[in-house]
């Protein structure tokens, strides 16, 4: 399945990941929210965590034609996710996210959530990112 990246940490434009990983790579950031989802501050990195009522703000990011399969294995590399394994901090899940701009509409879009076991401790033991914004924190 082909789709857009929601990204809402360390890859968002002006982040530290945003040049390594997708300058050259993505044909448009466009502001956006992912609603059903709260942040948690991780160790340099936040965690989107499924949360009723909440929300988290970031970027939706298209690959250039061509550059899709290369994107996402560098941002599966990044996250450290690999299908089916049971040690992923991150699952890359389909979730819709809705565009600030334009009518607002919603986008099924790549999103890596906390994996299980993390998002658990994260519920416990985490720090609420209370703006759901990583760069207001």
């Amino acid at each position: 399945m082909t789709l857009p990246f929601f990204v809402y940490g360390t890859l968002r434009p002006g982040e530290v990941n945003h040049d390594l990983f997708l300058r050259g790579r993505t044909r448009s950031d466009t502001p956006a929210r992912l609603a059903g989802a709260v942040l948690y501050d991780g160790p340099g990195y936040p965690y989107a965590v499924a949360e009723p009522g909440g929300l988290v703000h970031g970027e939706l990011v298209t690959a250039l034609p061509g550059h899709y399969e290369e994107l996402l294995a560098a941002l599966d590399r990044l996250e450290e996710y690999a299908p089916g394994d049971p040690s992923n901090l991150y699952e890359r899940v389909a979730r819709e996210v809705r565009c600030e701009e334009g009518d607002g509409g919603g986008v099924l879009a790549w999103v890596y959530v906390a994996a299980p076991p993390i998002a658990e401790n994260l519920r416990t033991h985490g720090k609420l990112i209370e703006s759901g914004d990583w760069r207001i924190r």
